[in-house]
Parts: structure tokens; C-alpha cells; sequence
């Protein structure tokens, strides 16, 4: 609950329908954790390239923080930046970046079922065109598959998520990391 509280003070207000706005908003987060990790030209100079290349407009900002549970593991918090996606105004996700390790991660929350929407993204034809399933584990009521990126295979993602719709609305729903791995 703590989650969805500090994602609703901070959302703006929600579109007429929510569902698109929700999946553009995941699929932008994961748009931006690419552009963020892959191509350090689109913000070493400035942010304006990487905001344009996510392709959401106001929808995404900077944020001074995030919350506890929207950061990544504790290893990964160096030099880190936290872009709020905006998508409804009780439901959103966080990318936090880094500008010295090649990582970002992804949270989302709020009172919108988040599972459906994730699904509809990571099945879409755009996700899969750019990134390939290598393993998927159920656990309880979870879900996590791991990903490599097509154009970089170093750049692996775990996204980790509900088996099924309405099992996870008070708590963080959506979580995925990336991290480019170097041999």
C-alpha cells in the first residue's frame, strides 16, 4: 500500500482510458532502460535525446527520488537518476538509472492491474523484435522471465511480475532489472 500511496501524490490525472496509457508507459520504461544503457550519447550532453527517443513527453520526468521499494538492489545504487512514468493518476512506473554502471530498473504500482498490461507488452511484436526469452521460472503466485537484447545479447533483463490477473494491486507489481554483462 505504501507504494501505491507515494505513486498517487505524484501521478498526474488519468486519461479516459487507462489500459493504453499503461501499456505505453511500461513499454516507454523499457524503450528508455535500452536507450539508457545502450546509447550514453542520447543524455551524456543532456537529457532532451534520451526523453525524445523514449517517445512520452511530459508523461516522463525526472524525479529528486524514489521510493525504498522503487530502487534497485543496493549494489546498483551509484549515480543513479529516477524518471517517473506518469500513466494514470493512481497507477505508474519508476526507471531508475545510472550514469556510471550500465544497469536500470524498473518498478510499477499503483491500483490499475499492471499484470495484463506487462503481458500485452512482453508478447507484443515490438518488445519480442528486440528482445529473446532465455528462461521463465514460476514461483507461488510469481512469474520471472529473463531476456536478452537482440542488438546487444550482454544486455540480459529479468522482469519479474504476477502469474495471473488481480494478485498483486497493494503491492509493487511489476519489477524488472537490466545490467549489461561484460565477460
Amino acid at each position: 500500500m505504501k507504494f501505491a500511496a507515494s505513486m498517487i501524490g505524484l501521478l498526474l490525472a488519468a486519461p479516459a482510458n487507462a489500459e493504453p496509457a499503461l501499456e505505453d508507459g511500461f513499454a516507454g520504461a523499457i524503450r528508455g532502460c535500452e536507450e539508457w544503457v545502450l546509447n550514453p550519447a542520447s543524455w551524456v550532453d543532456g537529457f532532451g535525446p534520451f526523453s525524445e527517443t523514449v517517445g512520452l513527453g511530459d508523461r516522463m520526468g525526472l524525479a529528486k527520488s524514489a521510493a525504498e521499494e522503487q530502487l534497485p538492489p543496493p549494489d546498483m545504487r551509484v549515480a543513479n537518476h529516477y524518471w517517473r512514468i506518469n500513466s494514470t493518476s493512481t497507477a505508474g512506473y519508476m526507471l531508475v538509472v545510472s550514469d556510471r554502471l550500465p544497469m536500470c530498473h524498473i518498478t510499477g504500482g499503483g491500483d490499475a492491474d499492471l499484470q495484463p498490461v506487462v503481458e500485452q507488452v512482453l508478447t507484443s511484436e515490438a518488445f519480442l523484435g528486440r528482445w529473446e526469452k532465455v528462461e521463465q521460472k514460476a514461483q507461488s503466485d510469481m512469474i520471472s522471465s529473463q531476456y536478452r537484447n537482440r542488438e546487444e545479447p550482454a544486455l540480459f533483463m529479468i522482469i519479474s511480475r504476477a502469474n495471473a490477473p488481480d494478485q498483486r494491486r497493494d503491492l509493487v507489481q511489476i519489477l524488472a532489472t537490466a545490467i549489461f554483462e561484460f565477460d
